[in-house]
């Protein structure tokens, strides 16, 4: 079995804010992440992707349709918006990076079947900072 990966890049504002709890506690739970004027963040997406190489092309799977399939489902979704305000799928979703992924995973696990009968998703990993980062295995 054959690891193939696909790296992507995005801009995007959220805020950490649970409304059930006091403007105080928020702040003590996410400092300068529940600012109420939202701050933003260079995204990095990684998609991983798992499969035998076909033997008519020696791919797991064709790296530009993966590209494309990202870009067109993911990135166009949410390159410069809000989390929290403009991407229907994190609508009524606490907009942490964590939540990010596994949102990310539901859309191309039912996607990566159109570019490909073999490949299986194996890996979201999705930096917010160069320093945090999560990894979703579905």
């Amino acid at each position: 079995m054959i690891f193939v990966s696909r790296q992507e890049h995005f801009n995007a504002a959220h805020k950490l804010y649970n409304p059930k709890w006091t403007k105080e506690r928020n702040e003590e739970v996410f400092g300068p992440c529940a600012n109420e004027n939202w701050h933003g963040h260079n995204f990095d997406l990684i998609v991983t992707v798992k499969g035998d190489p076909d033997p008519g092309t020696g791919f797991v799977v064709d790296l530009k349709k993966l590209s494309t399939l990202i870009r067109t489902e993911v990135i166009e979704k949410l390159d410069h918006k809000n989390l929290n305000l403009d991407v229907p799928f994190m609508k009524d979703k606490m907009a942490s990076t964590e939540n990010l992924a596994i949102e990310i995973w539901k859309i191309l696990e039912g996607k990566l079947g159109s570019i490909s009968s073999s490949a299986k998703l194996h890996c979201i990993k999705l930096y917010e900072t160069p320093r945090n980062f999560v990894e979703y295995y579905g």
